[in-house]
């Protein structure tokens, strides 16, 4: 992920120097300093250039992620676990989607950081906010979860339209499987009269021996 500081000008670095050295100084203010990262730092689209963090994070998802790094070295794992489910637990939907996009910043070899992980990405995937959707779909934290929870995952991006481009490993992880829950899905929403995305044939036309609903006509998802 990139680094936010690269991103930032003038007084917002300085504000972002000042907020990373207190949380490592006093971890235990992140619950008050995690909240307010975007007004006292900044706030606007990030390097997707989407100012609604629906096709990547935004500058305030950055500075909080960026935080969530500086947590992650003033704590030991037990603790920062439990810091870190509290910010998604008690956050709105921007702090939570922001944690989100931190989880790459964290260290998921332990065993109760990446039980967290997994917990929140499971959280973020029930919902049908597509920008939390989107933010666990393209977490590096994917790495954590086995073949089913996987494949879930791109099933609930096509559900709620969020573009399969944006899943961590979608290119390396996808497999037969994945092509037969694909087009399982897409008869469905044939058989439901509803539009079959044309994201599925991301999938399909990797593995032309699945059966699947033709090509709808329409421009071609961006790579």
């Amino acid at each position: 992920m990139v680094d936010v500081g690269d991103l930032l000008e003038g007084d917002a670095r300085t504000r972002l120097a000042a907020l990373r050295a207190e949380v490592a100084e006093h971890p235990e203010r992140v619950a008050v300093l995690f909240p307010a990262a975007a007004r006292r730092v900044a706030r606007g689209a990030g390097p997707s250039g989407d100012p609604t963090g629906a096709e990547g994070p935004t500058l305030d998802d950055l500075v909080r992620a960026d935080l969530l790094r500086v947590l992650a070295r003033a704590l030991p794992p037990a603790d920062l676990a439990r810091e870190v489910d509290a910010l998604y637990e008690y956050g709105d939907a921007e702090e939570r989607r922001a944690v989100l996009h931190g989880l790459d910043r964290l260290d998921t070899r332990e065993p109760e950081v990446a039980a967290t992980a997994r917990r929140l990405l499971a959280d973020a995937l029930r919902t049908n906010d597509t920008r939390l959707v989107a933010a666990a779909a393209a977490s590096g934290a994917q790495a954590l979860l086995d073949e089913h929870a996987w494949r879930q995952t791109v099933l609930k991006c096509l559900f709620v339209g969020v573009p399969l481009r944006l899943v961590a490993g979608v290119n390396e992880r996808a497999d037969a499987e994945l092509a037969r829950m694909c087009a399982d899905f897409a008869r469905e929403r044939e058989r439901a009269g509803r539009a079959v995305p044309a994201d599925v044939h991301r999938v399909l036309e990797r593995f032309p021996r699945t059966t699947g609903p033709d090509r709808p006509q329409g421009p071609t998802p961006r790579s």
